[in-house]
């Protein structure tokens, strides 16, 4: 990092004009804090689905009956509205922690030398997909948690982990154009199991709906249906998926295949393995709070080692610097210097 110029009153509407570029022109941060940004912003992301999951687990969803107001007269939650109310409240605030993190992440990747326009437009794609999420929970709120509206919330914020993970990688990666590290074969059974994962994770928004936690102690809606045949039919597709991945795992060891690929195969195996055991106990326990949240909790996490195993088919080298343009020789002075003495 270079000495940081000194300011002056010239340099003044230039922040007002374009601050990313007028901190980009006074800061080069390390690549550490790119990468520590993006994970910062990844595991925000993390935490307020996790949050989300509290406020609907402890029957805290409406304990801000409005939005973007707590109440009609109060932007915040008062003494009155008792625990539901810091709960539902205190979620609400964890969003400007989310746009802090993602706001740290675009500007560091806009800072970074070279600049890097595919990292930043991650950041801004981060940003944005907050931004909808949050008006999208204010809808929620407003319709009285209506499943639906809930399980559009909660595959919104599946996509912001989708595209915080990218970011996250890219940030160590160059911006070569992709090599496969592995065949046709094996890029198209990771598809099958990414869509398989999605449906998964689908399917699971369903059983949320249908379920007993509807989000709120008052009268929820609820989906119309059997909400233990989704069950069943979400643990059908946990175990495809399961299968998807061992399956993975072996045509890698018998191709051979880099270690990266082997290695994020055999991380997701293994969390899928704790999932299911999460799963399994909380559906033959009757759905305990804490089981639900911690499942909730392994569907991120399962989430993100999917795109990982994906991500981890290529790699992506610094591009190659671009030649620059040698300067002609200027001719000799005269022929005696030019010529053999």
């Amino acid at each position: 990092m270079g000495r940081v110029p000194n300011v002056t009153r010239a340099d003044a509407p230039t922040p007002l004009r374009n601050p990313l570029a007028f901190i980009a022109a006074r800061w080069t941060p390390d690549p550490r804090t790119v990468r520590r940004a993006a994970l910062a912003a990844l595991v925000m992301s993390v935490v307020i689905v996790v949050t989300g999951g509290a406020v609907r687990l402890t029957g805290s969803g409406l304990g801000c009956p409005t939005w973007p107001k707590c109440t009609e007269d109060s932007i915040h939650n008062t003494a009155e509205m008792g625990v539901h109310g810091y709960i539902e409240f205190g979620n609400r605030l964890l969003t400007y922690v989310l746009c802090a993190a993602v706001g740290w992440a675009i500007v560091a990747a806009r800072s970074q030398k070279p600049y890097r326009r595919s990292l930043t437009r991650l950041g801004w794609a981060q940003f944005w997909v907050v931004m909808g999420n949050a008006v999208l929970g204010g809808i929620v709120v407003l319709v009285g948690l209506n499943p639906y509206t809930v399980a559009a919330h909660f595959l919104l914020s599946s996509a912001l982990i989708a595209v915080a993970t990218v970011m996250w990688q890219r940030t160590r990666e160059g911006d070569a154009e992709p090599r496969p590290l592995v065949g046709k074969a094996v890029q198209q059974l990771v598809w099958f199991l990414v869509g398989a994962s999605v449906l998964l994770i689908a399917v699971g928004t369903v059983v949320t709906g249908a379920g007993p936690h509807a989000g709120d102690s008052s009268e929820v809606a609820r989906m119309p249906v059997d909400w233990e045949a989704v069950a069943k039919l979400h643990a059908v597709l946990a175990w495809i998926v399961v299968t998807l991945t061992f399956a993975l795992w072996f045509v890698l060891k018998a191709v051979d295949a880099p270690s990266g690929p082997l290695a994020r195969t055999r991380e997701l195996f293994l969390i899928l393995l704790a999932q299911g055991v999460i799963g399994y106990v909380q559906y033959f326990t009757d759905l305990p709070e804490v089981l639900v949240g911690a499942h909730m909790f392994g569907s991120c996490v399962m989430w993100i080692w999917v795109l990982r195993v994906l991500l981890s088919l290529r790699e992506r080298p610094e591009a190659a610097p671009q030649p620059q343009a040698v300067p002609a020789q200027e001719p000799a002075a005269s022929a005696s210097i030019a010529g053999p003495r």
